[in-house]
């Protein structure tokens, strides 16, 4: 039975035959971020794959990552097309890359994530949280329950992390 859930008003279905994804968002829907390590070359690897991108490896085991990194590259929404996202705008759609296997396999090959940024309680950020976040801000994932077996990850701002003074941001204001 594929997973479904509803997110801003949206449905959401993750066909059965898409195991990867499944597997994923069901170690999300436990509020717990897992990706994929190659048996081979055990290189992290998201998105959720058959195979490693690295070394083909067709055998993977899901593990345990910590949800914290940095943000390495943005685009802010200021009109929406979605209907459900217009009321949430300005939005952001981050690039995060993770310490977790920092710079590895190369320093442009690194484990990043895609999310929107979100308050600590997973709801879209207000504008004012999103013009403090620029390119180096320190974020850790947080997860919106949005199915019995779906959560959409997200990153907020890490309160424990030492920020930036000022993140470099695109010039649009």
């Amino acid at each position: 039975m594929p997973a479904q859930g509803e997110y801003l008003g949206m449905p959401v279905y993750i066909d059965d035959l898409d195991s990867e994804s499944r597997a994923f968002f069901k170690h999300c829907a436990s509020h717990q971020l897992h990706l994929q390590a190659c048996n081979e070359c055990n290189l992290l690897r998201y998105p959720p794959t058959t195979a490693c991108p690295w070394c083909a490896c067709l055998e993977s085991t899901w593990k345990p990552v910590e949800g914290r990194g940095t943000l390495y590259s943005y685009g802010e929404v200021h009109h929406a097309i979605q209907p459900a996202f217009r009321n949430h705008t300005p939005y952001m759609i981050m690039l995060v890359e993770l310490d977790t296997q920092k710079g590895v396999p190369s320093e442009h090959e690194a484990l990043r994530i895609m999310g929107n940024l979100a308050t600590a309680d997973g709801d879209l950020a207000p504008p004012e949280m999103v013009r403090q976040v620029g390119i180096g801000s320190r974020l850790r994932i947080v997860y919106k329950d949005i199915g019995e077996e779906l959560s959409q990850p997200l990153w907020t701002l890490d309160e424990t992390a030492e920020q930036p003074a000022q993140p470099w941001r695109y010039a649009i204001e």
